[in-house]
């Protein structure tokens, strides 16, 4: 979690405040003042200050006489990857989240952050674990620990590390173990929800519940998983493509051993020598527009698979994003066992 409120200050607080605050943030040194009723109204740097005093400034002075008026921010439900990008690049790196009252609701630091996605996220936890049983028997397969963090745990690090703060845990069995575990999120400096199901509703009719999404995109993923999946660059694809939703992919290579015929009515055109063919499976991992939800039906068991032909019968665009990375899916006990492997090798 990062402490943001550091950044914060008072505009009627003292100058001597204001060193000590800016003292301890060391390299991320910037402050944001903020009136009476906690809106922000300007930005104080240690070269501020330090200016200030090299003219004799007392230390009484208030910090409303120092700040810079106009500071950079971001808005909660208004802004694009295209502006986190342009802040990166123009050297940017600790900014302000306002809502619509000017409130600061969170300070990033992209300088800690790979990213800042405006994304919501849905992760899909309410299966039974069956095929882990005698371990999902008391504890929800999300849960099942993979080196020293939960399976879902290691998810929502990483999703977090992308600056993804709004999130959705869909559950159902044994799912008050995993309320519990996270609680409302500011453990993790983010804002956990739950969705319950009270029947299942396959593998992404429980996001039909969810009316308050932050944002304008909303990613859906499987607990089970394990990858490390760059957000950002599945991001950037997506609006790229211009599509209204797209699949993570894994490529799946299958070698014939044999030449392959290749005929036609019984003709032979011509021969493969042990040819190798590349097919992509499902990832269990869906960006879209939010608009897409609204063809999710209400109350009914619903898969993903469901939803993807659905759109592709009525013409939107679905696209694919073959990963290139790691990915696991956590389903048999002999995964599980490969998973504890694979955690002490691959970097998250």
């Amino acid at each position: 979690m990062y402490p943001f409120k550091k950044h914060i200050i008072k505009i009627e607080a003292n100058i001597s405040v204001a060193l000590k605050q800016l003292d301890e943030l060391a390299s991320d040194a910037i402050l944001f003042a903020v009136d009476d009723e906690e809106r922000l109204v300007g930005s104080l740097t240690d070269g501020d200050v330090r200016r200030a005093l090299l003219k004799n400034a007392s230390l009484e002075l208030k910090v409303a006489d120092l700040i810079q008026a106009n500071p950079r921010f971001l808005e909660k439900e208004n802004y694009s990857l295209n502006d986190i990008v342009k802040f990166r690049e123009n050297g940017f790196r600790v900014l302000p989240v306002l809502n619509g009252k000017r409130e600061i609701v969170n300070v990033i630091n992209l300088r800690r952050l790979r990213s800042y996605l405006p994304v919501d996220v849905v992760i899909m936890a309410g299966g039974k674990g069956s095929r882990l049983r005698p371990l999902t028997e008391d504890t929800p397969k999300p849960l099942l620990k993979v080196g020293e963090k939960a399976i879902i745990e290691h998810n929502i690090d990483r999703l977090i590390s992308f600056g993804i703060d709004d999130i959705w845990i869909s559950i159902n069995y044994l799912g008050e173990q995993i309320e519990s575990y996270f609680g409302d999120g500011s453990a993790k400096g983010v804002r956990i929800k739950y969705v319950w199901e009270k029947e299942a509703l396959g593998t992404i009719g429980a996001v039909k519940k969810i009316s308050d999404f932050c944002h304008e995109y909303v990613l859906v993923t499987n607990s089970d998983l394990l990858t490390n999946l760059d957000y950002e660059n599945f991001f950037i694809d997506f609006i790229e493509k211009e599509a209204d939703i797209s699949v993570v992919s894994i490529p799946y290579v299958v070698d014939v051993p044999y030449a392959v015929l290749e005929t036609n009515d019984g003709r032979i055109h011509s021969f493969k020598e042990k040819p190798s063919y590349t097919y992509y499976s499902n990832g269990g991992i869906y960006l879209m527009k939010k608009e897409v939800v609204n063809h999710i039906p209400e109350d009914k068991f619903y898969n993903a698979t469901d939803l993807l032909q659905h759109l592709i019968n009525q013409g939107d665009k679905v696209v694919t994003y073959p990963l290139r990375g790691y990915w696991l899916d956590i389903g048999k006990p002999e995964d599980f066992m490969q998973a504890q492997e694979d955690i002490k090798h691959i970097k998250f």
